[in-house]
């Protein structure tokens, strides 16, 4: 297993985090998978939580980079976002899909009737509920702990990565902030011909 990213891997614009995180492995308590798809949220996005300002909801957006925002969504749904540059700048990472790899079982529990690997994780609700990710992990790194973010290993090569609209949004639909490996079929839904290669 590859080191775990380190917090500097973060300190950067999260428009360079979202796609290289594309082909790292996320692990949670033994439970985890190689990251397929994400989105990239920042200040200046109306879709962004942080476009409005801070809030205590929001608040670990404008923290330090490396951290986990995890929001709680239709009143059924976590899901988990990696905050990004530097302190008092909010952006957020939202992962929105794993292929799975580790802790399989543990994931088909947590899901259970779900049994097709390609139902596990293929959405970020979907993707926090088998890794047993929710509010209790706001605002801890993703660099060390029980939840931790790996580089990409020595036989994993870069994936080819496409960008596209991002999914679920009334605002900001026209930015191409979603990133994808282009030939996963884990992806919480499939590219189309405007898909564009980043």
């Amino acid at each position: 297993m590859p080191r775990a990213l380190p917090k500097s891997f973060y300190s950067r614009s999260v428009h360079k985090v979202a796609p290289d995180l594309i082909g790292c492995k996320i692990i949670h308590k033994g439970v985890g998978g190689i990251i397929v798809e994400t989105e990239a949220y920042n200040r200046e996005d109306p879709a962004c939580h942080a476009a409005s300002g801070l809030t205590e909801r929001n608040r670990a957006m404008f923290g330090p980079p490396g951290r986990a925002y995890v929001y709680f969504t239709y009143g059924m749904h976590h899901l988990l976002n990696i905050v990004c540059e530097v302190e008092g700048e909010p952006a957020g990472v939202l992962l929105r899909a794993i292929e799975p790899t580790d802790g399989i079982e543990a994931m088909r529990s947590r899901r259970a009737p779900v049994r097709d690997l390609h139902d596990l994780t293929n959405g970020p609700g979907k993707l926090a509920q088998a890794l047993g990710v929710n509010l209790e992990q706001y605002g801890r790194p993703v660099y060390r702990g029980d939840l931790k973010i790996f580089g990409r290993g020595a036989d994993w090569q870069r994936p080819k990565i496409v960008s596209t609209s991002r999914i679920g949004i009334r605002v900001g639909m026209n930015r191409k902030w979603r990133y994808c490996a282009a030939d996963s079929r884990y992806l919480s839904r499939k590219l189309t011909a405007k898909g564009a290669e980043k």
